[in-house]
């Protein structure tokens, strides 16, 4: 499995901006946002005649380090274009926390990514995060996630590309986004079980913030990890929505806590406050704690 999904090893991702590698200002101003991560982007947000200098920006700006807690990815373009495997070349050589792949629709994308890291020598810390943004990904999620399982494809974060979904389903983006309610639910039933993370699909109006504050909600009840995100205005309304609340993190600990009494050693279910609880709901609550420890840890 992913580190994903290891309450020993969580690390949040409430908040993932992209950030345009052809803007250097909007590159140094990625060490400094109270964001989980960066994207620093060569896909989309890229035209085509500035990709070639981009790249090297954004190499340049990932080997002078600085990010602080911020997980650091890059986005390459797609191994089928021009500039895909230029791109995953120079990535690889700036050894960042993650390479962000898109479009991926089949487990062979991985693997011949996999393949080319291993080749380019680069360390096992630098992660694979897969764009899930066409309907063949959402028809073969089980298999993709499944890649997980294999080391060499590094496989540990989901990204939903909803605007692209979007695109290539034809299905309307409206409040709630009734039309992909099932394949956001796969999406994220394939991750849970071979221990990867999901990362929810932008918010395109910026400006509409309770528009944005409804959807991380509905990401939250999803059961995502995070959302990704266009401006800086959105990263603190996510992190505080992807945060546990802090009520269901003192419930939490007293779950553990009760758990741990000698008493209760070796039973399957007690009563706390009045309540029936089972060591199911021990370990949900382990993984509350431990996302609350690492959030507060960032300081």
């Amino acid at each position: 499995m992913s580190e994903g999904n290891s309450a020993a090893s969580i690390r949040p991702r409430r908040s993932v901006l992209y950030m345009p590698g052809s803007n250097a200002r909007a590159l140094e101003k990625a060490r400094t946002l109270p964001a989980d991560a960066v994207i620093l982007d060569l896909e989309d947000a890229v035209a085509p005649d500035a990709k070639v200098e981009a790249r090297g920006r954004i190499v340049e700006t990932v080997k002078a380090g600085g990010f602080g807690p911020r997980e650091v990815v890059i986005r390459i373009n797609g191994l089928d274009t021009p500039w895909g495997s230029d791109d995953l070349e120079a990535a690889a050589s700036a050894t960042p926390d993650a390479i962000l792949l898109p479009k991926v629709q089949s487990v062979e994308q991985l693997v011949t990514v996999g393949r080319r890291l291993k080749a380019l020598d680069v360390p096992a810390t630098t992660r694979v995060w897969a764009m899930i943004e066409t309907p063949l990904a959402i028809l073969d999620i089980k298999s993709i996630a499944a890649a997980a399982q294999d080391p060499l494809t590094r496989l540990s974060v989901f990204v939903l590309g909803t605007n692209d979904l979007a695109k290539e389903t034809r299905a309307a983006l409206v409040p709630g986004r009734a039309p992909m309610v099932g394949w956001l639910s796969l999406v994220v039933a394939a991750a849970r079980v071979y221990g990867v993370d999901v990362l929810d699909g932008v918010w395109n109006q910026f400006q509409d913030l309770d528009g944005f504050k409804a959807e991380c909600a509905q990401g939250v009840e999803f059961g995502m990890d995070g959302k990704t995100l266009i401006h800086p205005s959105q990263i603190e309304p996510c992190n505080s929505a992807f945060s546990p609340p802090e009520a269901e993190v003192a419930r939490a600990r007293a779950i553990i806590a009760a758990f741990a009494l000698p008493e209760n050693a070796g039973k399957g279910v007690i009563t706390l406050d009045g309540r029936m609880v089972e060591l199911l709901h021990a370990e949900m609550a382990k993984r509350t704690v431990a996302l609350a420890d690492a959030i507060a840890a960032r300081g």
